[in-house]
């Protein structure tokens, strides 16, 4: 039985409650998590179905909320000003201090900004966080156009969010098609077709060069670098997040563009954890960015670092890439490594629907014919089945001839192995 400690936990989203739950399962350790957004945990992922009415906020919450006096997890709701790391404690805004034996810090991102004229008007904002959804239910009332600029995830579910509301949506994209910096050329111009399909102005290779002020203060319209002005109440900023870390200036806690920390991600202090969107693995595996701002990953950080505090030390192994979203109608799951340009010595096959709203792409090494990534559109593949032959280096040949056993719950979804024809 390891001595029991105390716990603080900066930040309640998936990575610091994770974090905190594993510890709970493994230990008696006292536990403090705090937070600024929210009193309780709730799925981050969901904000954008709050605002279009298709679940309320506390929909979006795990756990009940006497979940955590239950299982003597102290919530707080406060700033953290400061890291005192030479007395292992931490200072709060309201000038209380706190001290702790370990301390994980989960903080993850703020919006980009990048020094816009008019960036800061009322009306002008990204989508990261609580506060973020509030002030868009706010803003968006009765308003008669919107503008979003930036062509990413963030980006399209800003736009989706605003059409839900009738609110018509002119979408600045500075690349030549629809995230093209990860999507290969055929399935970024199946983003532009659909995204044109549901009647949004989208301007590609357009750039934001201003955003316009009324008397009051308020967005009236941006200016783009083209010079044209854009008449809009509404300014959605998607232009991507960096780590929020900026409380910990002259902390002595390493940082680049985020938290560095090791395979345990541990920071240079070995009693300090980084996690999620804030942590920058300072020798990421191969194939692997040094921050990843994704749920699953921030799932698997808390897990990893629980284990470490309670005894048992482990590395984080994030495993084969993957990820899913949705572009509107159209899902989208990659697993493995997909580029938007292929790699030396990479092929690829490719095959779409004559519709034009799904794709299958299976990306390979040319030498050895051993499958590496996959991207799929409208089309669901079982993760665990992609995944094994990526790790198997399964040849080309053989999971084509197999495609079926990645077909998801084909009872209810159409099976499409006959269409696919490469």
């Amino acid at each position: 039985m390891t001595a029991q400690k105390h716990i603080i936990i900066i930040g309640n989203g998936i990575a610091g409650i994770t974090a905190a739950r594993h510890i709970r399962k493994r230990s008696d350790h006292h536990i403090t998590v705090i937070s600024a957004e929210t009193d309780h945990f709730f799925s981050r992922t969901a904000l954008m179905y709050i605002y279009m009415g298709h679940m309320k906020y506390e929909h979006t919450k795990p756990y009940e909320d006497w979940f955590w006096d239950k299982n003597s997890i102290i919530l707080k709701r406060a700033y953290v000003s400061k890291v005192e790391t030479n007395s292992n404690s931490i200072l709060l805004d309201s000038g209380e201090r706190l001290t702790y034996d370990e301390l994980i810090i989960a903080t993850g991102s703020v919006s980009n900004k990048f020094g816009w004229t008019g960036q800061d008007l009322k009306g002008v904002q990204g989508l990261y966080n609580y506060q973020d959804l509030e002030s868009m239910e706010a803003d968006t009332k009765g308003i008669e156009r919107a503008v979003v600029v930036g062509g990413g995830l963030i980006g399209i579910e800003m736009v989706e969010m605003l059409l839900s509301r009738q609110i018509p949506v002119t979408f600045l994209v500075r690349e030549a098609s629809f995230w093209d910096n990860v999507l290969p050329k055929e399935e970024s111009e199946i983003i532009n077709r659909h995204i044109r399909s549901h009647h949004v102005d989208l301007r590609l290779k357009t750039d934001l060069k201003e955003i316009l002020s009324d008397e009051k203060g308020t967005a009236r319209a941006v200016l783009t670098g083209d010079g044209e002005e854009i008449a809009c109440q509404f300014v959605g900023l998607a232009v991507g997040v960096h780590p929020n870390i900026s409380f910990l200036k002259d902390s002595g806690i390493e940082t680049d563009k985020g938290i560095l920390v090791n395979e345990k991600l541990q920071t240079n202090f070995s009693n300090i954890y980084a996690l999620g969107d804030c942590a920058q693995l300072r020798q990421p595996r191969e194939a692997r960015r040094a921050i990843e701002a994704v749920w699953y990953t921030g799932k698997m950080m808390g897990e990893t670092v629980a284990a470490t505090i309670c005894g048992n030390q482990t590395d984080y192994n994030p495993g084969i890439w993957f990820n899913s979203a949705k572009f509107m109608d159209i899902e989208y799951q990659t697993y493995g490594y997909v580029s938007a340009q292929l790699k030396e010595g990479e092929e690829s096959l490719y095959w779409e629907s004559k519709d034009g709203v799904r794709s299958i792409r299976i990306v390979f090494q040319s030498a050895t014919k051993s499958v590496v990534g996959f991207n799929a559109f409208g089309i669901r593949l079982r993760h665990k089945v992609c995944e094994q032959w990526i790790k198997t280096g399964t040849s080309v040949d053989e999971v084509v001839s197999s495609l079926k056993k990645a077909n998801f719950n084909p009872e209810f979804f159409k099976k499409f192995e006959k269409e696919v024809i490469f």
